[in-house]
């Protein structure tokens, strides 16, 4: 019984959806969980940020062990360079040639003729093999090509160093025997391991994929994710119901698909409705001692703030300080400097007291004084904890409320005393305002960091009134 290749592209899919709001932790989980259920090959996303995709793709090569690595590589050398620079301590890592072989898309999306596709496909796939043993060469919109052309080019990807060849049905169109035939037929024309890519936009995905194996196809491409994209859970159980009638197996855990990744997938679903409208850096390494004043203003805009150039050479200069004493930084460390280094305002209110009590018979209850230039002000509050009821108690003391756009607490030091830190986001008129504060107490601390965003947002607001 013939073992077919799997790749997988949920990635890819994920990254096309939701861009950067895609989390590296959610990256390194999705990649796990697909070498844990059984998947011969992860695709990669293209590189976009080459500072960040590096670092994530590195992390990615080396915690992920038992499959391969694939990333594409684009049009260019230098992007050749790159890709295999971010996947070079994969155990097994593949660059990918993927450019489009059917007149309009070459036309459209490239504007070049054939002769000339054929040619920049042959540069790119001898750049991968001087870096890469394993090289793949991705015919994109196959089914629409001019047959002829499509073998040309695959011959000259094979000529040229090329160690596996896909094809992917982009239309979607092909009923499963015209399918079956147009791999029996490149198959005739070519000695590499052919992989195929389904479409089901006509949810004909798992017949094509059945009927293209059957024909002699040495590997599938799928996603756990995506409107017109084979499901590997599908795909799974399919081969499971059929693969000894058609002769192939594969590494698929059909059990495995269903816990692990259904999982990830609700999980990421709650973060993307809960940080809608925000980039999501968090746990990204973006930040090192070779960024520049431009890098970190573009961070800190990407993590939703608008700061005056002046604030953004403090920030900049923190970053500096910090990334002498460790290597790079990422977003929550860059929320941290913008917190104590940005906006740094006379204080317009002033903690005074604060005492908090808990029960598990009736809610929180927090009483809160402040002062400011008119005298002391208290307020009192019920919540559903300490902390959620020290924060209205506060809005009773000033008569308004803030929208809380991010909470985080953590602790700076060991032990039974542990330093407890707090960041506070609060939004006013669109913009966001950032506190922290430190305390032995972990309520105290979020207290401080509430009232020092109010600070920012009491001076700013006066200050432009």
């Amino acid at each position: 019984m013939r073992k077919i290749t799997v790749s997988d592209y949920t990635l890819k899919e994920l990254c096309g959806k939701n861009g950067s709001q895609l989390l590296f932790r959610e990256k390194l989980s999705v990649s796990m969980a697909i070498a844990r259920y059984g998947a011969d090959v992860i695709e990669l996303p293209p590189v976009r940020k080459a500072k960040e995709d590096a670092v994530v793709y590195k992390t990615i090569s080396e915690s992920v062990k038992g499959v391969r690595i694939a990333l594409p590589v684009g049009s260019t050398v230098e992007g050749v360079e790159t890709a295999a620079e971010c996947i070079r301590s994969a155990e097994h890592p593949v660059l990918q040639v993927s450019l489009p072989v059917s007149t309009v898309q070459m036309e459209y999306m490239y504007r070049l003729k054939g002769d000339k596709m054929v040619a920049l496909i042959k540069t790119l796939v001898e750049k991968c093999r001087s870096y890469s043993e394993e090289v793949e060469f991705e015919a994109l919109d196959a089914t629409r090509a001019d047959f002829p052309f499509l073998i040309e080019c695959i011959n000259a990807a094979s000529s040229s160093g090329a160690t596996c060849v896909s094809v992917s049905d982009d239309s979607g169109e092909m009923m499963s025997d015209e399918f079956a035939s147009f791999v029996s037929e490149i198959k005739k024309n070519t000695t590499l391991p052919l992989i195929v890519k389904v479409s089901d936009h006509l949810s004909m995905g798992v017949s094509d994929a059945l009927f293209a194996l059957k024909s002699g196809a040495d590997g599938i491409k799928c996603s756990t994710t995506g409107t017109d994209a084979l499901s590997t859970d599908s795909l799974a159980s399919a081969l499971q119901a059929k693969g000894d009638k058609i002769g192939v197996r594969s590494g698929l855990k059909f059990t495995e698909i269903h816990s692990d990744i259904e999982a990830l997938l609700k999980s990421m679903q709650k973060n993307d409705s809960k940080d809608e409208g925000r980039s999501g850096v968090d746990g990204v390494v973006f930040l090192d001692a070779s960024s520049t004043v431009e890098d970190v203003a573009e961070a800190v805009k990407s993590l939703g703030y608008d700061l005056g150039a002046d604030d953004e050479k403090k920030v900049y200069d923190a970053v500096r300080r910090l990334t002498e004493k460790k290597s790079s930084i990422g977003g929550k460390e860059l929320e941290a400097v913008i917190a104590s280094s940005a906006m740094q305002v006379p204080a317009t209110y002033t903690l005074k007291s604060y005492v908090s009590t808990i029960s598990n018979m009736v809610n929180a209850v927090s009483n809160v004084t402040l002062e400011d230039e008119n005298g002391t002000l208290v307020g009192v509050a019920t919540g559903d904890g300490p902390i959620d009821s020290a924060f209205k108690a506060i809005e009773t003391c000033i008569g308004h409320h803030y929208e809380l756009d991010d909470f985080q607490i953590q602790a700076v030091t060991e032990g039974k005393e542990a330093l407890g830190s707090a960041l506070v986001r609060l939004r006013s008129s669109g913009r966001l305002y950032s506190g922290n504060g430190l305390s032995t107490d972990i309520c105290g601390a979020s207290i401080r960091a509430y009232v020092n965003a109010l600070n920012k947002i009491a001076y700013e607001e006066g200050h432009n009134r």
